[in-house]
């Protein structure tokens, strides 16, 4: 029996590396879901699980080792940049620049500070960006150093032992700073907290007409006067409900249901007139309740035709007389917009009569059962797309060797313009969220296991050494200071809310525990907001600055 048992666990090969990555992946998925005081490691534990099986002398083929942490990287990053593809762009713009600019700054603090930590530390470079990795919990970044490492001939061990030791740390080390900073903040009557305020960013109400300045004028008309953006759902007219076009004449005294920006808001009662004082956002309005004649109904995009095509260029409300009030794209409101190009799952809120909405439905399809089975096709021919766009080098002015996007870079480029591009072309690289989650799940706890399996038989003779304790130091130091500074002028300079800070800040630091724990404590969806605002471009800048650092300094 022991010996069999021997044989299947501890001796090499294709069946043993499978047993024992899957036995390492469940463990530590398990523990990952205790809590402490709110904070829970989450996929984390899965990496301690690998070091503590290799400390005890648990290993696996190292062809196999490395053929499954490149494979669950790639897995990862491009199933996160299909993700957050579609909303990637939109983010570099708007309210999203300002929140990038200040992310990009905590990466570039990091990289600063790492690149002093041979003067300052007497750590050398190769180890140095291995400890940032880890102290900015960034695996991907750690990947595409380790490939740089390996074209320069340099070893990457010290690199990997360095991000194993800081891990811990960074993980837990951004939650600290930013409780740190809500105290701080309280106790100087600086902090925005604005927990109970809505985070869609649509915003509905209802205006009463008394501007003689738009008197007579059609709905398309007062939107080129005002260059505003809203949508009017409904117009009530001598006690009638009707549904307006952009022909719709306005007369005084009519009342106008109106979805726009909460912005905006102010300058519609301008244009308008009046605003009344009911509440159209709550979550239990009965909007069927309105109007016997008209009813509103969410129906989801399924077919693959309508996927990447304009809002506009459908033409339905001139086609069969209904208004699109707005659309919930993966839990976010969007103001319908005719410019708006629609994806594979938008669920668009319908307002018109009964049987003019059942046609809509055979238009835009409306069965959920079309969506669930998988697109395995987008997945591998994106990934096979991303692997060939991280080996093109890339010449740098003042650098020697090519940078190349490797393993991380080029797939998460790839993900991100399947994910925006694809639907433009008519190419239908949509995945359910839960199925988004899963690839990314599998392939962060393949990489995991497979670095703390590579990491264990030395992570803990490190961590008693003096510069086991230096490393420790340095790299609690690489995910503090960055965190405080960028925070607090965000806070206390430019006024934004908490809950946005702690997401950006989670973004940056590439840090998901720290962005579940403050969605947990603040019960808002800011932080998981401004956490997909950054992300993308942080993983991005620290994947290729990781290798420009390296090409540069060492």
């Amino acid at each position: 029996m022991m010996e069999w048992l021997h044989s299947v666990v501890v001796e090499h090969s294709a069946v043993q590396a499978v047993i024992v990555l899957s036995l390492l992946c469940a463990c530590g998925l398990s523990l990952g879901k205790l809590k402490v005081r709110g904070i829970s490691l989450g996929v984390t534990f899965v990496f301690f699980m690998g070091i503590l099986a290799g400390a005890l002398g648990l290993s696996i083929d190292s062809q196999m080792l490395r053929y499954a942490q490149d494979f669950g990287l790639v897995l990862f990053v491009y199933a996160l940049g299909l993700q957050v593809g579609p909303g990637f762009f939109n983010s570099l713009h708007d309210s999203g620049l300002s929140l990038n600019l200040l992310s990009l700054c905590v990466v570039i603090l990091g990289f600063v500070m790492t690149v002093l930590m041979p003067w300052t530390c007497g750590i050398n470079l190769a180890d140095a960006v291995g400890i940032m990795c880890g102290a900015t919990t960034n695996t991907p970044a750690l990947g595409a150093a380790q490939q740089t490492l390996s074209q320069l001939g340099v070893s990457s061990s010290g690199a990997a032992l360095g991000c194993a030791v800081t891990y811990p740390m960074g993980v837990v080390g951004v939650i600290l700073a930013l409780i740190f900073m809500r105290k701080l903040m309280a106790k100087t009557n600086h902090l925005i907290v604005n927990d109970d305020e809505d985070a869609d960013t649509t915003f509905i109400a209802a205006y009463q007409v008394h501007n003689p300045g738009i008197f007579g004028k059609e709905v398309a008309e007062v939107a080129n006067i005002s260059h505003l953006q809203f949508v009017i759902s409904r117009l009530w007219r001598n006690g009638k409900v009707s549904i307006p076009s952009s022909k719709t004449v306005l007369l005084e005294g009519d009342r106008l249901l109106v979805i726009t920006n909460e912005e905006d808001s102010s300058a519609m009662t301008i244009l308008f007139g009046e605003q009344e004082t009911t509440d159209w956002n709550k979550d239990d309005i009965d909007w069927n309740a309105i109007d016997s004649n008209l009813v509103s109904q969410a129906i989801l995009i399924t077919k693959p035709k309508i996927n990447g095509k304009r809002l506009g260029s459908l033409h339905l409300r001139r086609h069969y007389g209904v208004n699109i009030s707005r659309i919930n794209r993966n839990g976010v409101q969007l103001l319908a917009t005719p410019n708006l190009r629609l994806l594979l799952g938008d669920r668009l809120i319908v307002v018109g009569e009964k049987e003019s909405i059942k046609n809509v439905e055979k238009v835009l399809g409306n069965a959920v059962a079309d969506l669930n089975e998988p697109k395995l096709i987008s997945v591998f021919a994106g990934m096979t797309l991303g692997l060939l766009l991280g080996c093109i080098p890339i010449m740098i002015p003042g650098i020697s060797m090519p940078v190349k996007l490797g393993l991380a870079g080029g797939p998460i480029i790839a993900g991100i313009l399947m994910g925006t591009f694809g639907p433009r072309i008519h190419m239908n690289s949509y995945t359910t969220q839960s199925a988004n989650l899963m690839l990314r799940a599998i392939g962060l706890a393949l990489y995991l296991a497979c670095l703390g399996l590579d990491s264990g038989p030395e992570f803990f003779s490190t961590v008693v050494r003096p510069e086991g304790l230096a490393w420790l130091g340095a790299g609690f130091a690489v995910t503090i200071v960055p965190v405080l500074i960028v925070g607090i002028i965000a806070l206390r300079i430019m006024k934004i809310d908490y809950g946005t800070v702690c997401g950006m800040l989670s973004g940056a630091m590439a840090n998901p525990m720290a962005m579940n724990y403050s969605t947990d404590v603040l019960s808002s969806d800011r932080p998981s907001l401004a956490y997909a605002t950054v992300y993308p471009l942080s993983m991005f800048m620290r994947v290729i600055l990781a290798q420009v650092v390296l090409l540069l300094f060492l």
